[in-house]
């Protein structure tokens, strides 16, 4: 599949999940509803690893990559961000989450060495600027209270956690890991680690049978989890965490463009503005250029050359 294919895929499903997230609050706490999310998406992986005969033996170097990967991307960062809307609005918190896009244009640099041309840091600051505009008028209401910094901050803090998980994905497929079955391990190893805090915790493992649960929880688990991040992080390891990062500048595009077709949001000047925004920084960062002596994948070990896929 192209990159333009994985690009819009991930942006379209990840727009639309807020819907399916809204029908899993309520009766079952939100650490016990990740557990479950990531728990399916990873037993649905294994059985498709399976039926494809895709190996899933791995050496103990590759699970500790499936381990942080599972910890950051698919545990501790949602833990973070659900929480955080507890105190902040779905405006203050698409703002935070976007600051990931910076994050991981510094830690590809600080990790990999990875320069971010003058498009990519253009196309950044008017994407930023873009997702300011569009939600100024709900920003500029609130008032600085400590619950609000308090929240905005756990969302920074699962940005930069994602942004890390990110940088562990762009590690592991340098070393020839194969996706398909990263994601499966991680998947799993997010779900237990989310499942200890919410034992901990001293959170019900109750479940929601009503369709609007269920239904939502079918879709994060296949669409939102399976499909999108399998997407992204294709993407990511073709064209790397700076560009593809720009995704989470489109999410809250989607959102409004669903709420408007649906909703009937009404639009308004700030909204047109930051939309074109957001867009054209959208043109900026993914049109196709030479690659730079920077931008370039570094040497790759093949674990696939081994009796055992992974092992040290």
């Amino acid at each position: 599949m192209n990159n333009r294919a994985l690009y819009l895929i991930t942006v379209l499903i990840w727009g639309t999940t807020w819907i399916a997230i809204e029908f899993q609050l309520g009766t079952v706490s939100p650490g016990v509803s990740i557990f479950y999310r990531y728990f399916l998406a990873s037993l649905l992986l294994f059985g498709w690893c399976r039926a494809r005969r895709l190996p899933l033996a791995f050496g103990r170097g590759a699970h500790l990559h499936f381990a942080l990967l599972g910890l950051l991307l698919f545990g501790l960062n949602y833990i973070l961000t659900y929480h955080a809307q507890f105190h902040i609005t779905s405006a203050l918190a698409a703002i935070a989450f976007s600051t990931m896009l910076w994050m991981n244009i510094v830690n590809s640099r600080l990790f990999f060495g990875t320069r971010a041309g003058a498009r990519v840091l253009l196309g950044s600051a008017l994407g930023i600027a873009g997702i300011v505009t569009l939600f100024l008028p709900e920003v500029s209401a609130l008032s600085l209270s400590d619950s609000v910094l308090y929240g905005a901050g756990l969302c920074v803090a699962g940005a930069y956690v994602s942004s890390l998980g990110n940088m562990v994905s762009q590690s592991a497929q340098k070393q020839a890991l194969p996706i398909l079955q990263s994601n499966a391990w991680a998947m799993l190893y997010g779900a237990v680690f989310t499942g200890l805090l919410a034992v901990v915790q001293g959170n019900e493992f109750n479940f929601d049978w009503s369709v609007g649960y269920v239904a939502s929880l079918l879709y994060l688990a296949v669409f939102g989890s399976i499909v999108a991040f399998g997407s992204y992080l294709t993407l990511l390891g073709r064209i790397g965490a700076s560009r593809a990062g720009y995704a989470v500048v489109m999410f809250p595009v989607v959102a409004l463009a669903v709420s408007f077709a649906f909703e009937g949001l009404a639009l308004t000047l700030n909204i047109v503005l930051g939309v074109v925004l957001v867009m054209a920084g959208n043109v900026i960062i993914l049109r196709r250029n030479r690659a730079t002596p920077e931008e370039c994948p570094g040497p790759v070990r093949d674990y696939r050359s081994r009796a055992v896929p992974g092992s040290p």
